[in-house]
């Protein structure tokens, strides 16, 4: 499957064990070796990482960054540790918002299931602060849901990010690229589940952006 994404002109390859802190494991490794001999564009590692250690085995087999979560909420210093063994480039912070409140969401981690007291807004200033070179945002309130990205949220954390963002969550078709109209700072979306079952191409989605008028990298 990570053959067809690049054949088709993915930029950067998402691998996530989504239920890898659950059970406590950490097994992409193979599935990390087979991709980095196939395709050649980036390759994002997540799920089940917990010390550098754990970052330096997926580098050496073939990683180009990696994406934590569930271990920076409950020891913040790993992104500092990671960021000063690997680079900032390397380092993806991966966030985790459900809204609570009006114009208020928290941060959530172990795939969406444990809920924390962090605001996502100072939580996203403290990944910055403490070196992650990029943040991947995700909805849990529209993911897999197919009703479209939470703009507002992407525009509160636009707001105050410094470092790339990658947008995550809902999407549904291509149209949904409407919505970034006069958003023209988004780095990046993450798309799986309309991949996943053809319901729409890389390829597709690559001009549908161009012909409204939004970056695309080529």
């Amino acid at each position: 499957m990570q053959k067809k994404y690049f054949d088709d002109g993915a930029d950067e390859l998402l691998l996530v064990d989504c239920v890898a802190s659950l059970y406590g494991r950490n097994n992409l490794v193979d599935i990390i070796k087979k991709a980095s001999n196939e395709i050649f564009i980036p390759i994002t590692v997540g799920g089940g990482i917990r010390s550098v250690e754990d970052a330096e085995k997926l580098f050496a087999n073939g990683a180009d960054k990696i994406s934590i979560n569930s271990k920076a909420i409950i020891e913040p210093e790993i992104i500092n540790q990671l960021t000063n063994s690997f680079g900032s480039q390397a380092v993806v912070s991966s966030i985790q918002a459900k809204k609570i409140d009006e114009n208020k969401w928290l941060a959530f981690y172990d795939n969406g299931r444990e809920k924390t007291e962090k605001d996502i807004i100072e939580w996203t200033k403290e990944v910055q602060d403490r070196g992650a070179g990029e943040i991947l945002i995700t909805s849990i309130d529209n993911d897999g849901t197919k009703n479209g990205f939470d703009i507002e949220l992407c525009e509160k954390i636009n707001s105050i990010s410094e470092i790339p963002i990658i947008y995550s969550g809902g999407m549904k078709s291509k149209n949904d690229l409407k919505n970034f109209d006069n958003f023209s700072e988004c780095d990046g979306i993450a798309v799986a589940s309309i991949l996943h079952y053809n319901e729409t191409s890389i390829s597709e989605i690559k001009k549908f952006a161009e012909n409204i008028k939004l970056k695309v990298r080529v």
